[in-house]
């Protein structure tokens, strides 16, 4: 299955859940809370904390679409853009949509520079998909604490917007 296909059934399946009102289905279910469950919600806590200060100082790789725009992405009713750590994450980003024979015109943005002041301009709600096709990859969606609050989705400015 190639990434459009793959992120299209994600895309349906959440949207299906919404429309029907079903809750999201659990990663992995603890049977008791305890210390350990606090541990590892801390040191997750903590690992998100990292890859986004991490990705606020990198300089990453944005492709540009047909107009010279920056290339988004739509996943779960909200516009992704995707952003590549380096040209090794790009390619195999373009190889997993079968368009690795292309060329990929991009240009370097600094990921906080993306969150502050790209983001925030734009005039529908936006997340970033980092490594979009990796392993390693992560989003970083429109919230407060990752955007400034006038651009995040449970902030004060884009009520009604969506």
């Amino acid at each position: 299955m190639g990434f459009d296909e793959e992120w299209g059934r994600l895309r349906a399946a959440a949207t299906e859940r919404v429309d029907s009102g079903a809750p999201a289905e659990p990663v992995a279910r603890v049977s008791e809370p305890g210390p350990a469950a606090e541990v590892d919600a801390a040191a997750a806590r903590e690992a998100v904390l990292e890859r986004l200060a991490d990705f606020r100082s990198r300089v990453v790789l944005v492709p540009l679409d047909e107009r010279g725009g920056l290339w988004t992405a739509e996943l779960g009713g909200l516009d992704w853009i995707c952003a590549f750590s380096g040209p090794e994450t790009l390619a195999r980003f373009a190889d997993a949509r079968g368009e690795a024979e292309r060329e990929w015109p991009y240009r370097r943005i600094v990921g906080a520079r993306l969150l502050d002041e790209v983001i925030p301009a734009l005039d529908f709600p936006c997340g970033v998909a980092l490594d979009a096709a990796g392993p390693g990859g992560i989003v970083f969606p429109p919230v407060r604490g990752l955007v400034p609050d006038g651009a995040a989705l449970d902030g004060d400015g884009r009520e009604g917007r969506v």
